[in-house]
């Protein structure tokens, strides 16, 4: 037992130092155990091991961990579908006017999400919306980045499959023989904790938060390059018959249009009176992101009129080689001694020796007042292009451009939007329905999300993230170990001799604020499976149900707000927030002690305690 402590503490040491990677230390982890107990062997009746080798690495088959992953291949079908994009901009629309109503819109839909996908891709997709929430309203992203990585976890506490801890703590349960939670058991007080915890992240988190604006104006003036572009209104569109008042298009707000031409006419700014008819070019100047966001809208929004030539090859606007289930966006720039300086695009012929098509066109030496299909390429011209990703690979080798490789983006895949929605739905329905298992419904979901095209095997496999696979199961081994060796029931008694004859509620605020606490320093995932077998034991000592223990560490273990280290949804808005260490503590300390307060007066009447 007291090997294990020791083997224990020495890995907790290394997940809060992060001298190697954290998948290096897990697995490091796991051949200490492996080797000590078939040295030293915990033998049970009949003289076999209790932890032999199978035993150790049956964590890595765990269903749990199988859960884990299938819901992470199912979160990227939606993101990649631009489900959640299409929801963030949703937000944006109806919360446009007031800067409190759309954060507040945000957090409440990130913390409801939350509940139901897996927290990390939420927060990776609403971090550029809270740009432009910040950028929009004058904000520092400083104040708003860190209350969404909060409004995410919090929203991960109110059903079982809201966060990978909640599942860990449940399959512990089943490890010790206990009866495993209920789809929505604890959904009831979890509400009650997020209610709680939401109204601080919203009112009282940002005026703790530093302001960090003038380093993250400077950042963003670099970051705001114009590319000019032209959208063409063919039959249908949706801007046909729009007009400017004011001059501005209200539905092009992120864009400023430069000029229209209709037929052999063109109209400069301002607008007044001019409504849009089909045919109409519109030549606009925007942001990457802004390009990117109408691309989602529409498909082929940017697409420039098909030229005599390319109509001659029987090149399609709505279908030619650049589209299809995979479509990329990236950057590519001019060479000094290209083929393409002084020509036209339609002279180039890009689209066909390519297979990709131009967006846009930046040029760093003024901003350029033309069609997009009459501008003459110069060196050191920046080209925004789309195509499939072979294509795009493509130009990696093309002499006249160079890719710039970091810029690559993969657009959502519109079409199969419906077909991942109607998974994830099922997928959710049948598990909290309780008509199949929860690892049964996930996994099967997610290779429903490959079989339909939703996803390719590539991208399901790009979605699993070797660190949880890893750092799983090493804590599964830790835990499968403390319970076997007789360390969790003595650290149960221990703390129960501390606490002298507390009554069971105090015992478990007590026991709730410990296992806060060490989720801050070490994973969240090994604080549950190292605690629940603690909690089991506590329970059965006080001769109450063991699952009132078991939530206790399901709240108490997602409470990872003071430190970056304890969370991923942390350590994703570090960067964007351009936060320090300390940041996390003066913000997140509060936030724990209110949940701990709401726990322990809430807890107590809920299981009449």
């Amino acid at each position: 037992m007291w090997w294990t402590f020791a083997i224990i503490l020495g890995a907790l040491a290394l997940f809060a130092l992060e001298w190697t990677p954290m998948e290096v230390t897990s697995i490091g982890i796991v051949c200490a155990l492996l080797l000590f107990f078939s040295v030293f062997p915990v033998l049970g009746s009949g003289g076999v091991n209790q932890l032999d080798a199978s035993r150790i690495l049956e964590g890595f088959a765990n269903p749990a961990l199988v859960t884990v992953l299938a819901l992470l291949v199912m979160g990227q079908g939606m993101v990649r579908t631009g489900v959640l994009d299409h929801a963030a901009r949703l937000i944006l629309r109806v919360g446009r006017r007031q800067a409190a109503l759309s954060l507040a819109l945000v957090l409440a839909v990130a913390l409801g999400v939350s509940g139901f996908l897996n927290n990390i891709p939420v927060v990776v997709i609403f971090i550029p919306v809270m740009q432009m929430l910040a950028a929009r309203f004058r904000r520092s992203v400083s104040k708003v980045m860190m209350p969404l990585s909060f409004a995410a976890v919090l929203g991960g506490m109110t059903t079982l499959v809201g966060s990978s801890t909640n599942l860990l703590v449940n399959s512990a349960l089943i490890e010790v023989g206990q009866r495993p939670f209920g789809f929505f058991e604890f959904s009831m007080l979890g509400l009650v904790m997020a209610g709680a915890g939401f109204l601080y992240v919203f009112l009282v988190a940002p005026l703790l938060l530093p302001d960090r604006a003038s380093y993250v104006q400077s950042l963003m003036a670099g970051g705001g390059r114009q590319f000019i572009a032209q959208i063409t209104l063919s039959e249908g569109a949706a801007l046909i018959g729009k007009t400017a008042p004011g001059g501005i298009f209200a539905d092009l707000p992120d864009m400023t249009v430069h000029m229209v031409h209709r037929g052999e006419q063109t109209i400069l700014p301002p607008f007044e009176g001019l409504t849009l008819r089909a045919g109409d070019v519109l030549v606009v100047a925007a942001t990457r992101q802004a390009l990117r966001e109408a691309l989602a809208k529409d498909p082929v929004l940017l697409y420039p009129v098909l030229s005599d030539e390319e109509e001659g090859r029987g090149e399609d606007r709505e279908s030619g080689p650049w589209h299809g289930p995979s479509r990329v966006l990236a950057e590519a720039m001019v060479t000094p001694a290209s083929n393409l300086n002084g020509r036209t695009l339609p002279q180039i012929g890009f689209r066909h020796k390519t297979g990709c098509i131009v967006l846009g066109v930046q040029r760093r030496s003024r901003m350029l007042r033309t069609r997009l299909t009459d501008i003459r390429l110069e060196a050191g011209d920046v080209l925004l292009v789309q195509g499939q990703p072979e294509a795009i690979d493509g130009l990696k080798v093309n002499p006249d451009i160079v890719l710039i490789e970091w810029s690559t983006e993969e657009l959502p895949a519109l079409d199969h939007a419906k077909r991942a929605v109607a998974i994830f739905v099922g997928a959710m329905g049948l598990a909290a329905a309780g008509l199949l298992p929860i690892v049964a419904a996930t996994l099967t979901g997610a290779v429903a999300m490959v079989a339909t095209g939703v996803l390719n095997v590539s991208q399901a496999a790009r979605a699993i993230d070797p660190k949880i696979v890893a750092t799983i199961g090493a804590a599964l081994a830790m835990g499968v170990s403390l319970e076997e060796t007789g360390g969790a029931a003595f650290l149960a008694h221990l703390l129960l001799v501390a606490v002298g004859d507390a009554g069971p509620a105090v015992v478990l605020a007590l026991f709730f604020l410990l296992v806060a606490g060490l989720s801050n320093i070490i994973s969240t995932k090994t604080c549950a499976v190292l605690f629940t077998p603690i909690a089991v034991d506590i329970a059965l000592e006080l001769a109450i149900a063991p699952q009132v223990f078991a939530v206790a560490v399901v709240f108490a273990a997602n409470c990872s707000f003071a430190s970056p280290l304890g969370y991923q949804t942390n350590l994703l808005v570090m960067g964007p927030g351009h936060y320090r260490f300390l940041d996390f503590a003066r913000a997140g300390a509060p936030l724990i002690i209110l949940l701990w307060l709401t726990f322990a007066l809430v807890a107590p009447i809920y299981y009449g305690l």
